[in-house]
């Protein structure tokens, strides 16, 4: 793993990734894609949760336009479904993920945040998508992720004017779900990763796999979908044993 883009270290049953490119407030490259692309796809077996952050102060700044500047249509073209792929992996694997902001959340890296399943901001945090004013659109899923969380109308506003909002705004309109104290979003993130693994597996597996798709469905077809999860979740010994520990008045032991 090539580790001068992306830094991976592990804490128990968490995936630790950091962008690692603080010199460019981790905007990301085509080495950092193609590091998330190996992780996602390969991810360890005994990885329960992932925590993703940036180094040296920023979450990250977006795309490198520096490798942008002189393609041709089909080269952003399968840049633009190849970053899809990565986003589909990290949102669908069946592993949790945890995004810690801090700094600038940016164009793409507001696009990858947006694709996280549980995401923590700090005080200071600077949420923007500049693309219209660079002359280029929108190319790492946004339209469909990030729109899905504050609306095609907001998103539209935020890429005419290029307005920044903080870290308040972005909890309010839910660019964040928990906002932490001063410098303390990776230390939140990683105590949420921390109880999110003791979790059962196969039910966090069904909660990353089943509600984005059912958002997506028609009501019925969501309902049915609904009800195999919930007989998939309901039959094992997972459940079994959450349900003991309820009754008996206990933390569940999930890791036998």
């Amino acid at each position: 793993m090539d580790e001068q883009e992306l830094v991976i270290e592990r804490d128990g049953p968490v995936a630790l990734l950091a962008f690692n490119r603080p010199q460019k407030r981790n905007a990301i490259n085509d080495k950092t894609l193609a590091a998330l692309r190996r992780f996602f796809a390969d991810i360890p077996e005994d990885v329960r949760v992932i925590v993703l952050s940036g180094n040296g102060g920023h979450f990250s700044s977006g795309l490198d336009l520096s490798e942008q500047v002189a393609r041709e249509p089909h080269a952003v073209m399968r840049h633009s479904r190849n970053w899809h792929a990565i986003v589909n992996l990290l949102r669908h694997s069946g592993i949790p993920v945890v995004a810690a902001l801090s700094g600038a959340v940016m164009g793409g890296g507001l696009e990858l945040a947006s694709a996280c399943h549980v995401r923590v901001a700090q005080p200071g945090v600077m949420y923007r998508m500049p693309e219209g004013q660079r002359g280029i659109f929108v190319g790492g899923g946004g339209t469909v992720h990030l729109a899905g969380i504050i609306g095609a109308d907001k998103m539209t506003e935020m890429m005419l004017t290029g307005r920044t909002y903080s870290a308040e705004d972005g909890e309010r309109l839910g660019l964040s779900h928990y906002l932490a104290e001063a410098d303390g979003a990776l230390a939140l993130a990683r105590q949420l990763a921390q109880q999110i693994a003791s979790n059962s597996p196969t039910v966090n597996y069904l909660i990353v796999q089943s509600i984005a798709r059912i958002a997506n469905m028609s009501s019925e077809d969501g309902l049915y979908t609904e009800s195999l999860a919930a007989a998939l979740s309901q039959t094992g010994a997972d459940a079994e044993e959450g349900l003991r520990a309820f009754l008996e008045k206990r933390p569940p032991n999930f890791n036998r």
